[in-house]
């Protein structure tokens, strides 16, 4: 054996109950384990480790991340790496970098440098690709053919799939350009993605009619894929919202992945119930459904995103001119303070929940860290004035946090059977959501320990077995023997996430060793410079 652990408490990622065991390893995969119980001879090998205290389970998987530049820019990641994941769902929101042609893949970067960075002049990543195939071959020959620090699955983006064959105009597609769309999913899914995404508050994913999603999501389910929608409301219309993708993922016949699924603002305090018997409905009338969501309260995007649609039509040089004209920025601001822009999901915006988290321009870190509110007091002017202000200064650039969540809606839906963990974590900023960095072990540290609002064992299987299961990996996401070695060792008494509001850069405790595919990722607490990470493609052979 390569390397055996001895005496672990093995969470298997099943959801039944752990048990202890020396767990061996070979060639990558998990070769033997031996249970206490078994009694006979326990396996040796060139490296033992002694997992006294410590509890083995498979690498978490993060079902919704935005690191699909962070991981060719980055070979460490310590962000996701020293949390225990070992693999990352991308192309979330319906907008990612594949496929696109040159116009496209300009226009998306200025869109979401406040994700992902990015932006045109950022040379800290080559953009050699234009498929979903060749940016998958992307990552899997990072860093001078190594690889990358994790492995990452990817959804076809909706939104960047309609701004290539449609553009950013709000209207019905014609036939042509819903066939084109169709191939484009259809290319992207034989090419190795998972599934497909939806920003359906994020122009111009956003302007599609449900006829239109319902076709895409056909082609979809011919590919055996699933549906990942950031819908269309999180607020006013949010229950609405989540009946809606259900309809919909019905009548195409596709699984359907609910993306970040909360419900936030005060209109929905207390409404988890709702939401769960929605979901409770569907899965006994034969839905094939799952969601995600992050232990926190607040949520996290781009200052952009709040703008009405119809603001984003043409595109961002089109809304940074809306901007600056004065009459149209009234009437957005109208539509954001007064109407409730379905950018900011049908509720009038409240300036003082919205904190600037990152700007792409140095010269405005200023406001970083304080709410629009709060700066434009400062400044002596209108909120208004000073959203408007960032918004044209730094080219669409900021990143907010909205704190606008309800923690026992948090813990409701946490708790569902069907649900798994998912990040939604942007690492851009100075100042970005502790989610990012801290998601996975607050599930372990807060959640269970010190709430007890899940056991051990669920929590794992939240985070593991579940996720595999829906991206249907048949080695991955359980300790068995035969799987993939992408395991994590963890102290259950200490493991805690170390970002906070206030320093969400920190990394997590109770977290000694991280391995994918039997290799050391984290070891000792410490990042090494192992680059074991591959694309996760639904179509290759031997890679699940």
């Amino acid at each position: 054996m390569d390397t055996v652990f001895r005496d672990v408490r093995v969470v298997d990622g099943s959801g039944g109950p752990p048990y202890r065991a020396d767990v061996a390893l070979a060639d990558g995969r998990i070769a033997e384990i031996h249970r206490e119980a078994d009694g006979g001879r326990r396996p040796g090998g060139a490296r033992l480790v002694d997992g006294q205290g410590l509890a083995l389970a498979p690498g978490f998987i993060d079902m919704h991340a935005h690191s699909d530049l962070a991981l060719l820019r980055d070979p460490a990641h310590e962000a996701k790496a020293a949390q225990g994941v070992t693999l990352e769902v991308l192309g979330q929101d319906g907008l990612s970098y594949a496929p696109v042609d040159d116009r496209t893949l300009a226009e998306v970067r200025v869109q979401i440098t406040g994700w992902n960075g990015g932006a045109p002049g950022d040379t800290s990543v080559d953009f050699d690709w234009r498929t979903v195939g060749a940016y998958l071959d992307r990552l899997d020959h990072g860093f001078g053919g190594e690889g990358i620090a994790l492995n990452a699955a990817y959804l076809v983006p909706q939104g960047t799939v309609r701004m290539l064959a449609v553009g950013w105009d709000d209207r019905e597609a014609t036939a042509g350009e819903l066939a084109r769309m169709k191939q484009l999913v259809a290319e992207g899914l034989a090419q190795g993605a998972a599934g497909m995404s939806s920003g359906l508050t994020y122009t111009p994913g956003m302007y599609a009619r449900d006829a239109e999603l319902t076709e895409l999501c056909r082609v979809v389910a011919r590919y055996g894929g699933y549906y990942c929608p950031h819908h269309r409301s999180y607020g006013a219309g949010a229950l609405a919202a989540y009946a809606e993708m259900i309809a919909l993922t019905r009548e195409a016949g596709c699984a359907l992945h609910l993306a970040h699924a909360t419900l936030n603002f005060g209109v929905n305090e207390g409404r988890a119930p709702e939401l769960l018997a929605l979901l409770d409905d569907a899965l006994d009338a034969g839905a094939d459904l799952s969601l995600d969501s992050y232990p926190y309260t607040p949520g996290c995007t781009t200052l952009a995103a709040m703008l009405p649609s119809w603001a984003g039509e043409g595109g961002p040089e089109a809304v940074l001119a809306r901007l600056r004209d004065e009459a149209t920025a009234a009437r957005i601001r109208h539509a954001m303070e007064v109407a409730g822009a379905d950018g900011c999901h049908g509720v009038p915006i409240s300036w003082d929940t919205i904190e600037i988290s990152g700007v792409c321009d140095p010269a405005l870190a200023g406001f970083i860290g304080k709410t629009v509110a709060r700066s434009a007091a400062e400044r002596g002017e209108e909120p208004w004035a000073t959203a408007r202000r960032l918004l044209l200064d730094d080219r669409l650039g900021p990143t907010i946090l909205q704190h606008v969540g309800h923690e026992d809606n948090v813990r409701r839906i946490m708790r569902h059977r069907v649900h798994t963990g998912g990040s939604d974590g942007i690492l851009q900023g100075r100042k970005p959501h502790p989610r990012a960095y801290g998601t996975f072990p607050r599930y372990l540290g807060t959640y269970v320990r010190e709430l007890g609002v899940l056991s051990l064992e669920e929590c794992v299987a939240h985070l593991t077995g579940r996720p595999a299961a829906r991206l249907r990996l048949a080695d991955r996401g359980l300790v068995r023997e035969g799987y993939r070695a992408d395991l994590v060792l963890f102290d259950p008494e200490t493991v805690a996430a170390g970002a906070t509001f206030d320093a969400p850069r920190t990394l997590p405790r109770g977290i000694p060793h991280v391995l994918i595919d039997g290799r050391f990722v984290i070891e000792d607490g410490r990042r090494t410079q192992v680059l074991a990470g591959r694309s996760v493609r639904r179509t290759a052979p031997g890679r699940g």
